[in-house]
């Protein structure tokens, strides 16, 4: 563990719906060390994708602060979050949002492509990528060869390649089988002995209580370890 790679304090996000305001973050502070593996676990409508998009530079609070490696993301423009995102986040998704007509290989290029990186570095990022999730010898292989735990270790591959400091992956496992789960997360404690940061969103305890530390949000607000909040949780 390291020092604070995000600091959040006293974050606020409300919207308007039906003419009610509905505050999806509420007054929410917590510190992310580096090297850190949190899971946020909360139900459907608890504010948890909302604070993943504020900690994945998707959306600005209304007020707070967000400091990511000391920068203040609510004084950033559109083009400086791209930057950040592009830089600092891998983003991991339940529905591995890979390019069916693109190899392993190329979906694991594909952002550093658009991130200008030079052809050879490019190629040789992405396989090191491919390796660290133990499909080298797939590169070559469609996503529609490839059964969906591996579909997902490319998707965490693509992540990888960025080399950023933090990997966001919300709900990972929910297209999964619970064999091809606990492969998915055995890999993301793999790769947080490595020194990944690993930020975990998801409605399921069993797969929070593999993480290191974990919050849980309801109503816009966060409770540390879980607390009574996850005697309420539905777990599916």
């Amino acid at each position: 563990m390291g020092k604070p790679i995000i600091q959040i304090r006293n974050l606020m996000k409300s919207y308007k719906l039906g003419g009610e305001t509905i505050h999806a973050l509420n007054n929410v502070s917590i510190e992310i060390e580096s090297g850190d593996f949190l899971a946020i676990i909360g139900p459907s409508g608890s504010g948890k994708s909302t604070l993943m998009n504020m900690i994945g530079c998707l959306d600005r609070p209304q007020s707070g602060t967000y400091l990511l490696d000391g920068k203040d993301i609510g004084k950033m423009n559109d083009n400086q979050l791209a930057v950040i995102r592009n830089q600092k986040i891998g983003f991991i998704f339940q529905n591995f949002n890979l390019l069916t007509k693109l190899s392993a290989l190329e979906n694991v290029e594909l952002p550093l492509l658009y991130a200008g990186i030079p052809t050879k570095e490019r190629r040789e990022r992405s396989i090191e990528s491919l390796d660290k999730v133990g499909l080298k010898e797939r590169a070559r292989n469609l996503p529609t060869q490839l059964s969906g735990g591996q579909q997902q270790r490319v998707a965490i591959a693509r992540a990888l390649a960025g080399n950023p400091s933090i990997l966001l992956a919300d709900e990972p496992t929910g297209a999964l089988d619970s064999k091809t789960s606990q492969e998915i997360l055995f890999l993301m404690k793999e790769l947080n002995e490595l020194g990944h940061t690993i930020i975990l969103i998801t409605h399921d305890l069993m797969i929070a209580k593999q993480a290191n530390r974990m919050v849980s949000i309801q109503d816009g607000q966060l409770q540390e370890n879980g607390g009574e909040l996850f005697g309420n949780f539905a777990i599916y």
